[in-house]
């Protein structure tokens, strides 16, 4: 096994490969991100001198971080979702967003919970992974409304709060249900807990057919437009350490210690989840579904409702990843 793990957890600043013209991609990670699985091949298997790119990583605390870590220029990409972009777009801001996974989060409870279906949280404690604005938490409470006329936010216990957290309080019996990340999700799957919907049903029961990336890459626009072969390089190399990542067993056991895990059956739903949500094409069909998605998620965003904005703002998708 090549030293990958090593590489990730000794430095907080570190160089991958060896590119002498252009100036290094600065990346924002987190700690136990599977962005870090595709960095790791990308360097053991020389994705990036193929390439002929510099990664140089920054390990940040929270998708929070990262997120101001971007706005204060001190990375030029970090891992976030579309909805983020379209936000940060209406506010004046030129980040854009290239798609890279369709894996959601889901509503997990044990396995012998009587709950079923939306209907059964009234009055239940439910857990809700990235805040009051997070999409997927939007979306389950408009479908909630749309079909049970059950306000969520009224009728249930809500707890907000860090995914690991919200799990171990869901497997301590502090909660009845959670709403948290796909990869959160399928280890609590791996260990007997019960999905009752997933982002993508969520967004199907509303009536939005074309599934959308969940997930991508965030980047300033203008920036990219500076250093157009340097993130075509990296979202090439990217792309073919996911496809090794899914398609070989050997690159796959050299992943396997950067997931934390000891426990096979975690470890095979969290390369099935993290597989399945590859994306394979973005275009019109997906544009128009991603406004249907914002036109609901503004629905119950009340600050969004108060500001009137409607139309997802040009730009949210790169231009270069739309086919």
């Amino acid at each position: 096994m090549r030293n990958i793990l090593s590489w990730l957890f000794t430095l907080t600043f570190s160089v991958v490969g060896a590119a002498e013209t252009a100036p290094p991609i600065r990346i924002g990670t987190l700690a136990f991100g599977t962005l870090n699985w595709e960095l790791a091949v990308i360097r053991s298997q020389g994705l990036d001198k193929a390439q002929g790119i510099t990664l140089e990583t920054t390990e940040l605390a929270s998708p929070e971080a990262g997120r101001i870590a971007l706005q204060g220029k001190s990375v030029d990409v970090i891992v976030s979702d579309w909805i983020w972009v379209a936000r940060q777009r209406q506010q004046g801001q030129d980040f854009t967003f290239a798609p890279f996974s369709a894996s959601h989060g889901a509503l997990m409870v044990a396995g012998g919970s009587p709950i079923q279906g939306l209907a059964d949280l009234e009055g239940k404690r439910l857990g809700v992974a990235g805040g009051g604005l997070d999409k997927n938490w939007l979306l389950l409470k408009a479908l909630a409304q749309k079909t049970k006329q059950l306000d969520l936010e009224q009728k249930a216990k809500l707890s907000f709060g860090a995914p690991p957290l919200l799990s171990q309080e869901l497997q301590q019996g502090k909660l009845d249900a959670v709403l948290t990340y796909w990869n959160y999700a399928a280890k609590l799957e791996a260990q007997g807990y019960r999905q009752v919907l997933d982002g993508r049903q969520i967004q199907k029961a509303l009536g939005i057919d074309t599934e959308v990336p969940a997930l991508g890459y965030v980047f300033r626009d203008s920036w990219a437009q500076g250093n157009t072969k340097a993130i075509a390089g990296f979202l090439k190399a990217a792309a073919e350490a996911r496809q090794r990542i899914c398609e070989s067993d050997a690159i796959w056991r050299e992943v396997v210690p950067l997931t934390q895990e000891t426990d096979a059956r975690i470890q095979a739903s969290l390369r099935q989840h993290y597989c399945a949500g590859r994306v394979t094409g973005f275009g019109g069909a997906e544009q128009e579904a991603a406004q249907q998605v914002f036109d609901l998620v503004q629905q119950f965003d009340d600050q969004a409702s108060k500001d009137g904005i409607r139309t997802l703002p040009a730009g949210v998708f790169w231009s270069a990843t739309v086919r």
